[in-house]
């Protein structure tokens, strides 16, 4: 019996084996105009389409794509852009950016083994989105999905920050409104009472809307259930702020004091209603609700989802502002932080040689993979709408 866990083969001198150098792709990316209803983004700005180009790639781009967001065809072309009015022709590049995840219909457009790069509002979804991609053996990634070395998921992240910062400005635009809001600055003015706010969530959306309110000399309560979540908060803002549990007493009578109401609350799969119809009913005339988390429901009973154009209804006295998608409405400031955020990955795919080689070398974008050649590599997606799924990690590695 040999005493050495390895074979007479195995001891003798092997042939040296040497990493194959990476060999840079070339992309061909297509950007389509933003169908989905007040969609107002674009993935990148002329800048950004300019540092692909000069890297050598191609990047075309629906006629019309960047109006909404400020950006013009004739900035697109010269920062070295195809522009073209044929959808068609977009949707038969190898790679597709999109905001919005591509419909059913866009999705049929799209040549077998497209790399898609789009959100994916898993909560919105249906069953025949994720069949359609994989009859057509997509590659898709989720910029919800992409997650830094930190934990952290930058997309997300940056997108609440806009919305935090967006739902107090909004709250400030509502309340000089001369038909209903109640003619108050939202601030502090020697010798004048401050203006209440008050933010259900401690998360990265309460964080930025507290941080506003504070800036404009707002007085900020803060409720969450999570003690960890509310230190942390404390800690971020660097001041000591009214922070407390969600008890209804407490609640009910911060609420009733209050000017204005934030609801920025997470749930597994709806946000929870934190504030009931009584509740809103015992606030002052004229208060004013801003539930950004009406994507996922919203956490104010008496929410009901607004659009852009006719963003407020009032209900029991107060002004409700349920728009889902609120940083579509500052589409430029999205659209820069988008861009930012998906550039560098674009390049540093293009650097390893493609998505095949870059999903080896970078675990942010190994962790954006949902799709792969038309295989589900998503357990969320797959518990949710029970459709099979392969670990990614058991396909590349």
């Amino acid at each position: 019996m040999s005493l050495t866990p390895f074979t007479r083969q195995q001891l003798l001198p092997q042939e040296e084996k040497l990493e194959i150098a990476k060999q840079k792709g070339e992309l061909f990316i297509g950007i389509p105009k933003e169908i989905s209803y007040q969609e107002r983004r674009i993935c990148l700005t002329p800048d950004a389409v300019n540092s692909l180009t000069f890297h050598g790639h191609r990047v075309l781009i629906e006629s019309g794509a960047g109006e909404s967001s400020s950006f013009t065809d004739r900035e697109y072309s010269e920062a070295g852009a195809e522009i073209t009015k044929d959808r068609k022709k977009i949707f038969s590049c190898p790679m597709i950016l999109k905001v919005e995840p591509p419909t059913i219909d866009e999705i049929h457009l799209m040549n077998p083994q497209t790399l898609v790069i789009s959100a994916i509002q898993l909560k919105t979804q249906r069953k025949a989105y994720f069949e359609a991609l994989a009859e057509k053996r997509v590659t898709a990634l989720a910029f919800e999905f992409i997650r830094d070395e930190d934990g952290s998921y930058p997309a997300v992240k940056s997108l609440s920050e806009i919305a935090g910062t967006a739902s107090v400005l909004i709250a400030a635009e509502l309340m000089i409104n001369q038909s209903f809001g109640k003619g108050l600055l939202l601030g502090n003015i020697t010798g004048v009472r401050p203006t209440e706010v008050v933010i259900l969530g401690a998360g990265t959306v309460a964080e930025y809307a507290a941080r506003t309110a504070i800036g404009l000399g707002a007085s900020v309560k803060v409720f969450d259930n999570s003690i960890t979540k509310l230190r942390r908060l404390q800690n971020t803002l660097n001041q000591r702020i009214f922070t407390s549990t969600i008890q209804e007493k407490s609640l009910l009578k911060s609420l009733m004091r209050c000017d204005v109401a934030i609801g920025c609350m997470k749930g597994k799969n709806r946000a929870p209603i934190i504030v009931s119809e009584t509740m809103v009913e015992n606030m002052k005339r004229g208060a004013i609700i801003i539930d950004v988390s009406i994507d996922t429901g919203g956490c104010f009973e008496t929410s009901e989802i607004t659009t852009h154009e006719k963003p407020t209804f009032i209900k029991h006295n107060v002004v409700h502002y349920c728009v889902p998608n609120i940083p579509s409405r500052y589409s430029k400031t999205a659209s820069m932080s988008i861009s930012n955020i998906i550039t560098p990955f674009l390049l540093q795919i293009a650097e390893d040689g493609g998505v095949e080689s870059a999903i080896r070398c970078n675990r942010s974008l190994k962790n954006g993979i949902y799709f792969y050649h038309g295989i589900l590599t998503n357990r969320s997606i797959s518990d949710w709408f029970s459709i099979p799924y392969r670990d990614i990690n058991l396909i590349v590695f």
